[in-house]
Formats: structure tokens, C-alpha cells, sequence
């Protein structure tokens, strides 16, 4: 075509009869943990937290547990975000028959999730119809954070359920994008959730956070604070790392930061999808940073943050980029993993992540990407095939 393709029309090339050979091989996500099969959900929550990773990791354990919630007379509030959904969500099913069942729904829904404002519109009509609580956030900020939050009777008392997630409540994205969902009843991390589920649902003054870092109020703040400090621990001597795993970097002050991190001697990875305003490998600014955008079988949707912090590692997943817009403009949520298997599997993945010579494209001083391409001495290594075998259920890559 002499002129731009419709992109619409060109997806139904997939369909056409014949092409096996060019498509990638089918695959099941991972089973749920067993526990969570045998003695349900809430049972599994109360053991340990549980971090998933989809989409090689099946997206259910989400949908029972908002299943659970609703059926399970023991529950008597569900509190959730909805930014994207799909349509026939099973998840807005789920919250359907709660609401009809008189449990307390609220349900924060953002009108202007762009491209999918009509359906979102329908969307929280539905739910106003079957008797939720449907609110739209603080007004000239988008919500943008992704979270649950469940309230059960157990035993005379009232016990919290979170879900903490890096991308939407959506089942068919969680197949093509890759995103990590955290389960847990930390306490400290339920009470934060519903704190800004408060702030965001009544006029109240909310108390200060103690585990989640929350945009617009101090994510920004918190991010330049924990640069600066490897900043410090580099120029004492000390070894210093920052690694970010983001959809896109372009805040002008963060990127200062990075800058003086990097001239200080902080080693500093950032794997970035998409835009990316940094240029690394600049002697005397950027020399120690190093920028690659890995783009395979499934979308990069996940932010995972990682510090150093003098041996103790701070590592966090949030919905937010460092974008102007996700730290200013929008209520975001950055959460910590704490429990140290996980700690410890999160910071393996980025290291995979790291590792990629097939997948991976490498910004260059100049602003060019190029494939990083294994050497023949050197192994193979793409992260997504990667956790395809170790996690997916037909262990095909």
C-alpha cells in the first residue's frame, strides 16, 4: 500500500489458514500453587504472601479469589480498581453477584482510561444497576493503581485480603503481558490499601502510609530519595546498584538523578520497553548505565524497582513508569516484597532479564537500539523462553 496500513485489517492476517509454521506454539500458563487449589484461597493468603507472574502463570488464582469473595458469606466488603477490564469480565461478573448478594461493593472505575471510556461508562452503569458503590477517583488525577481488597469475618474479627498488581484486572491482557500480581494479609500492607481506598472513595485525611509508596503524594520524592542514596553509598566507597525494570522513562529529575548516580559510579541497568529520554554511555554522565528494550512473544508491562540500599535490597513492584505523568498526575501505588523467597525470585527474574541476548535491543549513546546477538561461544538466552519452561505448564518456549 502506497500509504499507512490499517493495523485493524492487518490482524486478521493471523487467521489466515496455513500459517502454523509462523505463529508461536500454543501454550497453558502455570497452575496455581497447590495450596491454593486444596484449601482455597483465603487459607493459602493466611499461610504466606503468594507472587505470580503472568503470563507465564496462570491469571485464575485472581479470579477465584473474587469468585471466593463474592460467594463466601463470611466476606462483607470488596473493594477494587478497574482502569481496563475487557469485555465479558469475568472479574465484573464476580463483583455483579456480590453486589446482588448485598455485600458492600465499591468500585473505583476510571472514566478516562483512554480508548476504552464507552465501556467504561457501561461498565459502572452495570454495577450502579446491581446496587456497588461506584466512584471515579480524585478529580484532575487519573487512577491508575491496580488493587483489591477484601474484608472477611473470621472469628469474631475482621480479618483484610490484598491483591497488589503491576498490571489491570483484565484476563485477556494477563495472557499477552507480562505483569507480577502479589497476594497477601501483611498487615501493615492491607491497612495501607484500605487507607488510600479511603482517601479515594470519602473526604478523609488519611494517616500516613507505612509499607506502600503512593503517587502523586510521595512516590517522586521517595524514588529521588533512594537514587541519591546509592549516589552517596558510591561516592563513600561503597558498592552501589539501581536496577528498573519500566514501560517507559522520561521525568526530567529522575533522569538528573540517574545522570549523578552513574558520574558517582553507581551500576545502574534499566530494562525499558518503550520511550526512553536517557541516553547512556555518555563519558562522565551516563557511562555506567546501561539500556536495553526487550520486545518478544509477550508485551514488557511490568515495573520493578530494585536498590541495593548497603546489602539490605529494596525491592518493589508498582503500576507506575517514571513518566511525569505517573508521578504527578495520576494515583499510582509502589509496593515492597518483603518475604525473602520472594524478594529473592524477583530479583532472579530481573537477573534473567538482564541476561537476554535474544530478545534484547541496547540503547546506544546516540539514541540507536541494537539486537544483542550471543557470540557462538556464548548461551542463548531469552528471558521469555526462559519462563515459558520454568513456569508454563507445556514447558514449550
Amino acid at each position: 500500500m502506497d500509504g499507512p496500513v490499517n493495523l485493524n485489517r492487518l490482524m486478521s492476517v493471523y487467521d489466515v489458514p496455513g500459517m502454523n509454521q509462523l505463529k508461536f506454539p500454543r501454550f497453558q500458563p502455570g497452575l496455581p500453587p497447590a495450596n491454593i487449589s486444596s484449601d482455597g484461597i483465603f487459607t493459602a493468603m493466611r499461610k504466606q504472601d503468594i507472587l505470580l507472574n503472568h503470563p507465564y502463570e496462570s491469571f485464575s488464582p485472581v479470579l477465584e479469589l473474587m469468585r471466593s469473595a463474592s460467594q463466601d458469606p463470611k466476606v462483607i466488603s470488596i473493594k477494587l480498581t478497574l482502569y481496563r477490564t475487557g469485555p465479558d469480565s469475568p472479574i465484573v461478573e464476580h463483583l455483579l453477584v456480590a453486589a446482588k448478594a448485598n455485600k458492600e461493593v465499591t468500585v473505583l472505575v476510571e472514566l478516562r482510561a483512554r480508548f476504552d471510556e464507552a465501556a467504561n461508562i457501561a461498565l459502572a452503569n452495570r454495577l450502579q444497576e446491581a446496587g456497588a458503590h461506584v466512584v471515579y477517583g480524585i478529580v484532575g488525577f487519573k487512577t491508575h493503581c491496580k488493587m483489591a481488597l477484601i474484608v472477611r469475618r473470621e472469628h469474631g474479627q475482621l480479618m483484610r485480603y490484598a491483591h497488589l498488581s503491576t498490571g489491570n484486572y483484565h484476563d485477556q491482557t494477563a495472557r499477552v503481558y507480562t505483569d507480577y500480581g502479589l497476594f497477601t494479609t501483611n498487615t501493615e500492607l492491607t491497612e495501607d490499601v484500605h487507607n488510600v481506598f479511603m482517601q479515594l472513595t470519602s473526604m478523609m485525611e488519611m494517616p500516613p502510609l507505612k509499607k506502600l509508596i503512593q503517587a502523586p503524594f510521595t512516590l517522586h520524592q521517595q524514588l529521588l530519595r533512594k537514587i541519591k542514596r546509592e549516589t552517596m553509598a558510591a561516592t563513600n566507597g561503597k558498592p552501589a546498584r539501581i536496577i528498573a525494570k519500566l514501560n517507559a522513562l522520561v521525568e526530567p529529575k529522575i533522569i538528573r538523578a540517574l545522570y549523578a548516580a552513574s558520574a558517582a559510579g553507581v551500576q545502574i541497568d534499566l530494562i525499558i520497553r518503550g520511550i526512553c529520554c536517557l541516553r547512556p554511555g555518555i563519558p562522565g554522565i551516563s557511562e555506567n548505565i546501561r539500556v536495553r528494550s526487550i520486545i518478544g512473544r509477550f508485551l514488557e508491562h511490568s515495573r520493578v524497582y530494585y536498590f541495593l540500599n548497603n546489602g539490605a535490597e529494596d525491592v518493589y513492584c508498582s503500576s507506575a513508569d517514571w513518566m511525569d505523568r505517573n508521578m504527578l498526575r495520576r494515583v499510582e501505588v509502589c509496593f515492597p516484597i518483603e518475604a525473602p523467597l520472594l524478594k529473592q525470585r524477583l530479583i532472579d527474574d530481573i537477573h534473567i532479564n538482564l541476561r537476554d541476548n535474544t530478545l534484547a535491543w541496547m540503547l546506544d549513546q546516540n539514541g540507536e537500539y541494537h539486537l544483542s546477538m550471543a557470540s557462538e561461544k556464548e548461551e542463548k538466552i531469552s528471558s521469555q523462553g526462559y519462563f515459558l519452561d520454568k513456569l508454563a505448564e507445556n514447558k514449550t518456549a
